[in-house]
């Protein structure tokens, strides 16, 4: 399979057709016009390698995973295995057995709020979030806070989005149990400072949870590298099925954590007499029931599928692409950008507002030209607010997005423009 280098010329534009032939869903027109797709910060669309991935395993490999018992149990085992080392792998963990396998990033949070907080957090112990946080790395902590009278603390940010680390130095204290946020913001596409938050936390001894849902897909996470002690994403953002997610965290912290649910394949000798059980160690005992393995193929089959067109590649050409999309939204009269107008640390994840527009209408008005966008409060309302709005339009590109595609939507949105004055 072809790997992208710097997008110049014939040879550039070859291989991003060649990587749009592997979509066929971006091949399909809408209200009579072809499918711009503009909407993968909320899901991907999935290529054929995916597709067929999981098409093979319920035909050829589908049952109830066993190590030890028929011939298809133990090819579904293997591959749910092999799965998990991949992602261990695709995020650099020590060892596959920090990769616990959720239905994605919101069960991930609430799986580490609910089991960690149960026997970490304390009355009076303190959690610092960010005002930039989505409701799944919020509102499962306002809840854990709840649970045991703990506190909530929020560091604000800059009126581009960048957030307020001296606030945040301020806040640390010898309460903090958990910073807990994004690494890079589903509404401002800005790329977070992980590791610098991540030592500042450890030196009160406190523990970092990342929301990777809109970075794992970008580009390459190092969790080693970062020093976070959680690290949490979705497969549905980065070309692989719904319904999967990862949670990765430090094994002593797993060996550390009770059960999260409670089933089969985590529990063993189990009797009545006893009333003692024993649990799976690490990543499995939080693992109750039958697995989703073919979401971990998926997943799997759409990381060796990103890898193979060059990850490096790949975001070199995204920055290239946010350089060349902001350019064009800023020449749009009465948008206003929510973020960052420069592309330094970005991905290609824009929202906006315009002016005497209604955010629905826009978004009405560009699928009836055959335009995919996100609009509302893109689940991220104290972030909107905290920039003096409450719903925003939201378009958002991936490795398949062409600079054509960007350009129709501007022109798109000029013309509506033109026509609303």
């Amino acid at each position: 399979m072809s790997h992208y280098s710097r997008p110049a010329g014939n040879r550039a534009l070859g291989q991003l057709e060649s990587l749009r032939a592997q979509f066929p869903a971006l091949g399909e027109r809408v209200n009579d016009h072809p499918l711009v797709y503009l909407d993968s910060a909320a899901t991907t669309q999935r290529p054929r390698a995916v597709t067929d991935a999981l098409t093979h395993y319920y035909l050829r490999e589908n049952a109830n995973p066993s190590k030890s018992l028929h011939t298809l149990a133990r090819q579904s085992a293997t591959l749910y295995e092999n799965a998990r080392g991949t992602v261990a792998k695709f995020l650099n963990a020590r060892g596959p057995d920090e990769i616990v396998w959720t239905r994605g990033t919101t069960e991930a949070i609430n799986l580490v709020a609910s089991s960690w907080g149960s026997v970490n957090l304390h009355p009076s112990d303190e959690i610092i979030l960010t005002v930039t946080e989505h409701y799944s790395n919020l509102v499962p902590w306002q809840l854990a806070a709840r649970r045991a009278n703990a506190r909530i603390l929020v560091v604000d940010m800059e009126e581009d989005g960048r957030l307020r680390l001296d606030q945040l130095e301020k806040l640390l204290s010898e309460r903090t149990r958990l910073v807990a946020f994004s690494h890079v913001s589903n509404v401002l596409g800005l790329i977070n400072p992980v590791k610098e938050i991540c030592e500042r936390a450890h030196r009160v001894g406190a523990l970092v949870l990342v929301d990777g849902a809109q970075s794992a897909p970008h580009f390459p996470v190092n969790v080693q590298e970062l020093g976070c002690d959680f690290f949490v994403f979705s497969a549905h953002k980065m070309l692989g099925p719904m319904g999967t997610g990862v949670l990765w965290a430090r094994r002593e912290i797993l060996e550390n954590m009770p059960p999260y649910q409670a089933g089969s394949n985590m529990a063993h000798e189990v009797d009545f007499e006893s009333r003692s059980t024993h649990f799976a160690e690490g990543a499995w005992k939080f693992e109750a029931g039958t697995p989703n393995v073919p979401g971990a193929v998926g997943l799997a089959a759409a990381i060796e599928f990103l890898e193979s067109w060059g990850r490096k590649d790949l975001w070199i050409r995204e920055q290239e692409l946010t350089r060349h999309t902001l350019s064009a939204l800023r020449e749009v009269k009465g948008l206003r950008i929510l973020g960052p107008t420069e592309p330094t640390n970005r991905i290609s994840v824009f929202s906006f507002v315009l002016e005497k527009r209604e955010v629905l209408d826009i978004v009405k008005a560009l699928d009836a030209m055959g335009f995919a966008v996100r609009g509302g409060d893109l689940a991220s309302l104290p972030l909107l607010t905290r920039m003096g709005v409450t719903v925003a339009v939201r378009a958002s590109c991936y490795a398949y997005t062409t600079v054509e595609e960007v350009d129709q939507l501007i022109a798109e949105l000029a013309r509506d423009r033109r026509g609303s004055s």
